[in-house]
């Protein structure tokens, strides 16, 4: 059995992109458009697994027969989840919330194919160094925080924020490269391809 070329990417994040590059899987991009919104009582877990397989479902029916990859992160402080922020006052309070503290990033991966439907979900653990409220302003001042799950960047600015991870980095950024690999190499899609443009 030959292998799969390349892949459908469910999701338009630009790291989820750098990320496949980087391991060479050839891929277009065609975003899901689902309602993301959480369940009543549903655990930060099972929301991240349950939209990361609506977005592979949903992509895979506009156009089944290539590999559909989604993936989903959420930022988890106790038993609440921080999704994107939505503005600046929820940017700095998330950030608030996760100074001086340990919190959890959960990152789904879901492949679609012709097989039927594979999952697994990353946890990592990230820890902040103390922020004040101005610092957090000025970090929602350079765009970063904008569009990231919790409110910030790992590969980014708050790089400096972070003084311990344990899991995986490319989780953190919303593409867990390990276990991702393993769900393709699963499916029989080409991994490695030196002809995949940086």
């Amino acid at each position: 059995m030959s292998l799969h070329p390349s892949i459908t990417l469910a999701s338009a994040s630009p790291r989820r992109r750098e990320l496949l590059v980087q391991i060479g899987v050839a891929h277009a991009v065609v975003p899901a458009d689902i309602d993301e919104t959480p369940l009543p009582g549903e655990l930060p877990p099972d929301y991240v697994r349950r939209v990361t397989r609506a977005k592979a479902e949903a992509v895979w029916a506009l156009a089944p027969g290539v590999p559909v990859l989604a993936a989903d992160t959420a930022v988890v402080l106790g038993a609440e989840l921080y999704a994107k922020p939505a503005d600046q006052t929820e940017g700095v309070r998330m950030l608030q919330a996760l100074s001086g503290r340990t919190h959890q990033v959960l990152t789904a991966v879901a492949l679609r194919s012709a097989a039927g439907i594979a999952s697994v979900l990353s946890v990592s653990e990230v820890t902040f160094r103390a922020l004040s409220e101005a610092e957090c302003v000025r970090y929602w001042a350079t765009g970063e925080p904008r569009g990231k799950a919790g409110g910030y960047a790992i590969q980014g600015l708050a790089a400096t924020f972070i003084t311990h991870l344990a899991g995986s980095y490319s989780g953190v950024m919303g593409l867990p490269l390990a276990e991702t690999a393993a769900l393709l190499a699963g499916a029989r899609v080409r991994l490695w391809n030196s002809e995949v443009a940086e």
